[in-house]
């Protein structure tokens, strides 16, 4: 059993530009990528298949070091008989897995195209379903031996995993030892192991039409590129999207008209909805994979970059006789830009505008929205606003994960100061002009009420 969620074609990278056509004839129906979030088309760029990478080597050593993420946890439980998976006759193991990592089956998203290394077994007919919370993705395939896990390491990052999908007495997790990072530690992830969702025009047997184009997606992506080779139910009003349909290789896919897929509510004309956990693709469900995927992948990024910094500061001041703690300009330089890089995100800069309110049809927003914490207004970075984008109160609310709190102090404090600047209205960049004034007191107000090591300035006045 390998353990990468999903297995990877051997020393192929899965690269690609955000958007714009595919190389013709490329790859064909060759299995591109797929975490248990991914998917939907990737070209292949061949990589020298010896050349380590930064992540391998240390400060960051991700093989060599030991993690604490959810899926180790739950290894270390069942090791000691606090946890046990129960194994259903129809889906294995999956129910009794999504339920010890607490990942709520509301999140359900169902991928038919053929984009990942069990393209046999997946098909407009027998989708793929991938379900998520705040740090854990599972993927789950009808007819398949292995259930696919990523998990979130606050230090590491994404640690792919598989669970052998047969009765056993222990169930067998297996950590990934680098077949997966071959695809999912590229130019798609920032150059470390992480997470993609992507969009394909997938045709009738849910293979890319390679020749047409791809889309990287997240929340800046228009909606008329989103949700290729993915089937979603909900509401959205006239706006389109690439999802619930076939295009047609013999003409310009697209050019094809969206309307097809539009405001699809029921996918019971499509497939067997019994078989699956839920008859469900929640748009907001997805809507919010896209989001967090990426902010995954640039806390990660972040975490490493601070991490070598700080490393390459200590031997230079070591030779140069400097204490060991000072910060030399070009250091400064590399931790304020991993600062600023993933702050845009969290903060949405460039967050996609919508003309209409999409909703999905499950519990999963209402459920979400609820998780909390709440300050004493009730208010919480997990409400969805879903009206105009995304969420309520638009600061991304991984500030609460692990990941983040467990970056590097000389990091996150940095990350906290320019956090205040931009949030008490002092930022002269523009850059979060998107934020209004009632946005910037709800998120500060929100934070100095819900985040436990905020610097103590935040209380002052803004």
């Amino acid at each position: 059993m390998h353990n990468h969620l999903p297995p990877c074609p051997p020393r192929a990278a899965v690269l690609h530009h955000r958007a714009g056509p595919w190389p013709v004839g490329r790859i064909a129906a060759r299995a591109l990528t797929l975490v248990a979030i991914v998917v939907a088309g990737v070209a292949v760029h061949v990589c020298d298949a010896h050349a380590q990478a930064t992540y391998e080597v240390a400060p960051i050593n991700y093989y060599e070091q030991t993690t604490d993420d959810p899926v180790e946890l739950l290894l270390q439980r069942i090791a000691s008989g606090e946890a046990q998976l129960e194994f259903d006759e129809s889906r294995g193991y999956l129910p009794a897995l999504l339920a010890e990592l607490k990942v709520p089956t509301s999140s359900q998203v169902l991928v038919f195209s053929k984009t990942s290394l069990q393209l046999q077994k997946i098909s407009p007919g027998r989708p793929r379903a991938l379900y998520f919370n705040d740090d854990v993705y599972v993927g789950w395939v009808q007819r398949s031996n292995i259930v696919e896990v990523a998990a979130v390491s606050p230090q590491q990052g994404t640690i792919f995993y598989t669970l052998k999908n047969t009765r056993r007495d222990t169930p067998q997790i297996v950590r990934d030892r680098g077949d997966c990072l071959v695809c999912h530690a590229g130019a798609l992830t920032g150059n470390v192991p992480g997470l993609m969702v992507r969009s394909v025009f997938p045709d009738a047997t849910g293979q890319p039409i390679l020749g047409a184009g791809t889309y990287r997606t997240d929340h800046t992506s228009p909606l008329e590129q989103r949700w290729g080779g993915w089937y979603i139910t909900g509401q959205h009003g006239e706006q389109r999207h690439m999802g619930n349909q076939f295009f047609d290789e013999s003409a310009d896919p697209r050019q094809e008209d969206l309307a097809r897929g539009a405001n699809v509510v029921d996918l019971s004309d499509h497939f067997d909805t019994s078989s699956y956990l839920s008859p469900h693709s929640d748009a907001a469900a997805l809507m919010v994979l896209e989001h967090q995927a990426e902010a995954h992948n640039l806390l990660t990024r972040a975490s490493y970059d601070a991490r070598i910094a700080l490393r390459d500061a200590r031997v230079v001041n070591e030779m140069l006789g400097r204490p060991a703690d000072h910060i030399s300009e070009s250091i400064e330089k590399r931790l304020t830009n991993a600062a600023e890089r993933t702050l845009r995100y969290l903060l949405f800069c460039d967050e996609a505008t919508w003309n209409a309110p999409i909703s999905g049809t499950s519990t999963f927003a209402e459920e979400f929205s609820a998780r909390g914490p709440f300050d004493q207004q009730g208010r919480s970075l997990h409400q969805l606003d879903l009206e105009r984008r995304l969420l309520k109160y638009p600061c991304s609310y991984l500030i609460y994960s692990e990941q983040f709190t467990s970056l590097p102090d000389a990091l996150k404090l940095r990350m906290y100061d320019r956090l205040k600047t931009i949030l008490d209205g002092d930022d002269t960049s523009g850059d979060y002009d998107h934020l209004t004034a009632a946005d910037r007191q709800a998120i500060r107000q929100i934070l100095i009420e819900t985040v436990p090591d905020l610097p103590e300035d935040w209380r002052s006045e803004g």
